[in-house]
């Protein structure tokens, strides 16, 4: 039985994303094992699963895995664009095959989010006046940019003043050049706590704490290190060198979970709070759903 603070920690945590590096499978073979994760004991960690609007209509016939008892919760990835004008054009063509998905197979499937990548010359203004195109979705629109933009945009989308509007940050890949630094990183954090507006993570967090994986020939984030940090950091008003020593933190015995607090070192945060500063770190886009469970249960907290 996991500690009442690991579930207040990682409840909903997990969007599934098997479809993509490095596991790459297969839409059907993607869609199976979600049927089965959502059946699972440890569902409680599952959120989405992340789907590219391309796949709708290949998903729409693969469904038998679900029924309305468990449903198919899909995070919509809408297709990277190059500029602005591709960017409204193809958004154009998601909120339809969301609006389509929805009719078809609403029994079966319930879109909870959107991710998209937003082009340079997508300023404020231009992606303000989505809100309107998206309103009748009633989603959260995550919209994704580069490590190095997401404090200016983090406080965009804060000015916007749309609660749908939160951000992505993509924190690894397949290559050592696609981690962000640990600063990078805590500069969201703080900027996502500072301005009300929710970050989720994709890719580089299949493991727990943090720690050197030959694979990629460098240090990848931990999610414990990364969805703590947003808590830890909201609650004590941590500065910036605060929340990277946390992020680079690489003894697992620092991390500690009880029945009605969560510890990092001398640091806690009580059950309730987590759940209140949980609205801000949402979510880790992840291509494994066992791998982040199989280590938790090595280090022995689940």
């Amino acid at each position: 039985m996991a500690a009442a603070s690991l579930r207040a920690l990682l409840t909903r945590s997990i969007d599934y994303a098997g479809m993509f590096p490095p596991c790459s499978l297969e839409l059907e073979p993607a869609l199976k094992n979600q049927g089965e994760y959502v059946r699972s004991g440890d569902s409680w960690m599952l959120s989405a699963f992340v789907l590219p609007v391309a796949k709708f209509g290949a998903a729409g016939e693969l469904l038998s895995h679900f029924d309305k008892q468990h449903p198919l919760r899909v995070s919509a990835l809408g297709p990277k664009t190059e500029n602005a004008a591709t960017f409204q054009a193809e958004l154009r063509n998601v909120v339809e095959a969301i609006h389509s998905l929805r009719q078809q197979h609403g029994d079966l499937v319930s879109v909870v989010q959107l991710e998209m990548f937003v082009p340079s010359d997508v300023d404020a203004g231009k992606l303000n006046e989505t809100a309107a195109a998206l309103s009748d979705l009633k989603i959260q629109a995550f919209w994704e940019a580069p490590a190095e933009w997401a404090e200016q945009m983090i406080v965009s989308l804060g000015r916007m003043k749309q609660p749908s509007f939160v951000y992505k940050l993509r924190t690894g890949g397949v290559t050592a050049d696609s981690f962000p630094s640990s600063v990078q990183i805590a500069r969201a954090i703080l900027a996502s706590t500072k301005h009300h507006v929710p970050i989720k993570f994709t890719a580089g967090l299949h493991h727990p704490v943090r720690q050197f994986r030959d694979e990629v020939k460098t240090e990848m984030h931990g999610f414990l290190n990364v969805l703590g940090a947003g808590v830890l950091s909201a609650e004590h008003h941590w500065d910036e060198a605060q929340t990277v020593d946390m992020l680079e933190n690489q003894t697992a015995k620092s991390f500690e979970f009880h029945d009605t607090v969560f510890a990092w070192r001398d640091w806690e945060i009580t059950l309730d709070r987590i759940k209140a500063r949980r609205k801000f770190v949402t979510s880790f886009g992840s291509c494994s759903f066992n791998e982040p469970r199989e280590d938790l249960r090595a280090l022995g907290v689940l």
